[in-house]
């Protein structure tokens, strides 16, 4: 693999908008393993597609233990198995994410059905306040 094929630490993070400390982590908990030279971190296509999969995992909701166990199924499995694994992992975060979406839908309708109660109590206030008004004008 060529030098020019590598990017450093800054250019990862701006590339995928992390900030250094969560690429640091990211290494900490080793979802990823950078080329090191001295101090110097290089990351290369391997590291780059990992991230962008960390990234769509996050997204998707899973855990970054989830996201390790999956990327290092492949390198211990291989493809297949990888693949198996993340059809289970993607049909259990599909059920919680329709759970999720059912308990936001809840609280939007509570929340709604509590707005509206309350714009008629203050129309209420206001009609009642109006009618006060035109009964002191008589």
């Amino acid at each position: 693999m060529s030098d020019s094929e590598y990017i450093g630490f800054k250019e990862m993070c701006a590339r995928f908008d992390v900030t250094p400390r969560t690429l640091r982590y990211y290494e900490y908990i080793e979802l990823l393993s950078p080329r090191k030279e001295g101090r110097s971190r290089f990351y290369g296509p391997r590291e780059i597609a990992r991230m962008k999969l960390i990234l769509r995992g996050r997204r998707f909701g899973f855990s970054l233990e989830d996201i390790r166990q999956w990327l290092l199924i492949y390198g211990e499995k291989g493809t297949r198995e990888q693949y198996r694994v993340w059809i289970e992992l993607a049909d259990r975060q599909l059920e919680v994410l329709r759970q999720q979406r059912e308990e936001l839908e809840a609280s939007m309708t509570e929340l709604l059905a509590l707005r509206n109660e309350t714009v008629s109590l203050l129309d209420g206030m206001a009609a009642a306040e109006t009618s006060g008004e035109a009964g002191k004008k008589g």
